[in-house]
């Protein structure tokens, strides 16, 4: 990742953590009837993630999870997304919270991919996941697949 990317991150989560207390994200593990996990790939930080985003002011973390998976994927659920767990993000800040949801039954419609956001989006087998999908995403699917308690750190 270039270094101005990397810089810009980091910035924009210092900010947050200036001007919010407490910062949220949510995760989507979005599994299809085949049992493949939706993975996509930003265009600011490297590797394949489960996709999410943060918790806007007014917003439940289940709205944002939707929101999210609509704007990322074009993913509607169905039904309501099951929780796996919250868990502490101490690779971004000391106060940093991911909420992790499970969505099997889903739509998906024509997501508008590659974008300024999103390079690339995809549905991969839990046994043939990218290399460069990030060690907290391979955890997580485990996790969900597995019917193991979430870790309690990201």
């Amino acid at each position: 990742m270039p270094m101005s990317r990397r810089l810009l991150t980091r910035l924009l989560h210092r900010w947050g953590r200036l001007t919010r207390g407490v910062t949220l994200g949510v995760r989507g593990v979005v599994i299809d009837e085949g049992g493949a996990i939706l993975l996509l790939r930003h265009t600011y930080v490297p590797g394949w993630h489960l996709p999410g985003g943060g918790v806007e002011p007014g917003e439940t973390a289940e709205t944002a999870l939707i929101r999210e998976l609509q704007e990322e994927a074009a993913v509607t659920p169905l039904a309501p997304p099951r929780l796996h767990g919250l868990l502490l993000n101490r690779h971004l800040a000391a106060r940093d919270h991911v909420v992790v949801y499970v969505i099997e039954r889903f739509e998906q419609g024509i997501a508008a991919v590659p974008n300024r956001e999103i390079a690339e989006i995809g549905f991969f087998a839990p046994h043939a996941l990218p290399d460069d999908t990030s060690p907290a995403t391979r955890r997580r699917i485990d996790e969900v697949l597995d019917g193991t308690a979430p870790a309690a750190h990201w």
